[in-house]
């Protein structure tokens, strides 16, 4: 499951469904407290999870503001440094996972988060077009060779660390997979910007988040990825959609175009053993709708979906 570092009843209803380990953003706008650069800070956090009966097994999105990095603006070789830092202490803490994008200037992003799904249940959407009439970000235009270039300088810098420290680190695609966005190139929108990559490094510490919602927005086959890709995937997501990259909404995790169940037996045949977690599911009934995405009733419904399938492939090969 997917965590801040403060217990309140999402921690008590995982529990509940059996769940043991969590994966965590620590930024300090989301605890109130330094960023796991600082040592003693994502020690603290680790120990909160197990004082719940959680073990922190990974690390997902920007731990800090990560501007200056991904826009290669002044400053970056210091952000560099803590990020250098974090990893070290991954290592030392056995923290072994971190998922990390390379969205610059606006991460993951929607333009419409009210969209009746099954059941009057609300998901959230994405409209190309709807976002040409807004305004660039404060970064003005920023062009994909750009984003290219502080990749890998990026990548050069910290998968040296992260190998000496034991964790592996795994990309995530960029969703909405279009560019530009609001002015900004993206350079992870179809298999062909993963693979490139993934050819800067043969680092056992160089791999993938193997987001199925992401890749299924892109119109690639699934399955073929996972086979060329299988030996890169650290991670996994599992959601579903229905759309173009241009325009798409989220689904259920039973009613979008993805065959989950064959995807997660082809894994398995695979020998792909990875952690893997629920993600953006839809607010039910009775839910604020102020964490889209991340509501505890959608997680409770798409957990024990998930568990149902991955208890049935267990038996049945």
């Amino acid at each position: 499951m997917f965590f801040g570092n403060k217990p309140d009843e999402r921690w008590i209803l995982c529990k509940q469904m059996g769940i043991q380990y969590a994966i965590a953003k620590l930024a300090p706008e989301l605890t109130d407290c330094p960023a796991p650069w600082d040592f003693d800070s994502l020690r603290q956090s680790k120990e909160i999870f197990a004082q719940h009966g959680f073990e922190l097994v990974g690390l997902e999105g920007d731990q800090f503001n990560m501007d200056r990095i991904k826009l290669g603006l002044p400053g970056r070789d210091d952000d560099i440094a803590l990020y250098q830092q974090l990893l070290r202490n991954m290592g030392r803490l056995n923290i072994k996972l971190l998922c990390y994008n390379f969205m610059a200037g606006i991460g993951w992003y929607r333009t419409h988060t009210d969209i009746a799904e099954r059941g009057n249940a609300l998901v959230s959407g994405f409209d190309y077009a709807y976002t040409k009439e807004l305004p660039f970000t404060k970064f003005g235009e920023v062009s994909e060779q750009t984003i290219w270039e502080n990749y890998r300088y990026f990548i050069s810098k910290v998968l040296p660390v992260a190998e000496e420290s034991g964790v592996k680190m795994a990309l995530h695609p960029d969703d909405p997979p279009v560019s530009p966005l609001f002015g900004i190139g993206r350079i992870f929108i179809n298999a062909s910007g993963i693979r490139k990559a993934v050819a800067l490094s043969n680092s056992i510490s160089h791999g993938l988040t193997f987001c199925q919602g992401t890749y299924a927005t892109m119109g690639e086959n699934l399955e073929e990825l996972i086979t060329e890709f299988k030996d890169r995937i650290h991670f996994i997501h599992i959601r579903d959609v229905k759309g173009t990259p241009q325009k798409f909404v989220e689904t259920f995790h039973d009613n979008g175009q993805t065959n989950v169940v064959k995807l997660l037996q082809h894994y398995q045949q695979l020998g792909i053993n990875v952690w893997l977690r629920s993600d953006h599911v839809p607010t039910l009934a009775g839910e604020e709708n102020t964490q889209f995405g991340y509501t505890i009733k959608g997680s409770l419904f798409s957990i024990g979906y998930l568990k149902g399938i991955l208890a049935s492939i267990k038996n049945l090969l």
